[in-house]
């Protein structure tokens, strides 16, 4: 029994949809509170004694507070999956999965962080070249990662797809995937899309992300 879990986040947030395709894959049911991030409600104070990290996803589990993405589906299949599949307990397995995990969080994430947040907050539209070249880079770590395996780690699906694959989608908003140079990534990130309820889950937010950034940016030359 999953209890009481509530999720809190914004749609448009890649690791609010990372929670939301592992929750769905443990068939958990859970209350989903959308939060404005843009108009300032994770600053409140109500929200701000669950997490003075002011971020989201924030996960509660009948009390229990957990944030970062990773650290959330990580904790969701160890209490509730049925099999360790998506987040092994082998330990060489799970520290494979946990690297790409944190490649997510210091790599390929903060090449989109560090192109969105200077626009939400400040309104810079400007994208550096050493900013579009760290989205290159990170595309083609994956690439490699992916080698001849239809996901991240081997031939099954866990929790690393979720979060890389969330990320991977949206820094398209950025600069667009180069399928001919990244052929890999693009099967991949095509083979996501078959999962069920992706449309929910991960697509929905993800346009809505790429029509408030792509629109507006500029990539220097």
């Amino acid at each position: 029994m999953s209890g009481n879990l509530i999720l809190y986040g914004m749609d448009i947030s890649p690791p609010v949809r990372a929670c939301k395709l592992t929750l769905r894959a443990l068939n958990l049911d859970y209350e989903y509170k959308e939060m404005d991030l843009l108009g300032g409600e994770q600053f409140e104070e109500e929200f701000l004694r669950k997490n003075p990290q002011h971020t989201v996803p924030l996960l509660d589990d009948n009390g229990a507070l957990i944030w970062d993405s990773h650290a959330i589906v990580c904790y969701l299949v160890d209490k509730y999956g049925k099999s360790d599949d998506l987040y092994p307990r082998d330990l060489v397995k799970r520290a494979h999965v946990d690297q790409r995990l944190f490649f997510d969080a210091s790599i390929l994430f903060m090449s989109l962080r560090n192109v969105s947040i200077p626009y939400f907050v400040h309104q810079v539209n400007v994208v550096p070249k050493e900013k579009v070249d760290n989205i290159k880079d990170a595309y083609g770590h994956l690439e490699t990662f992916l080698g001849e395996n239809r996901y991240l780690k081997g031939s099954s699906l866990t929790v690393a797809d979720f979060c890389c694959g969330a990320t991977a989608s949206s820094l398209a908003a950025v600069l667009e995937l180069d399928q001919e140079k990244y052929p890999k990534v693009a099967a991949w990130l095509e083979r996501l899309t078959e999962l069920p309820h992706y449309e929910e889950d991960n697509s929905r937010g993800l346009e809505n992300y790429i029509q408030l950034l792509k629109p507006v940016l500029k990539l220097e030359e």
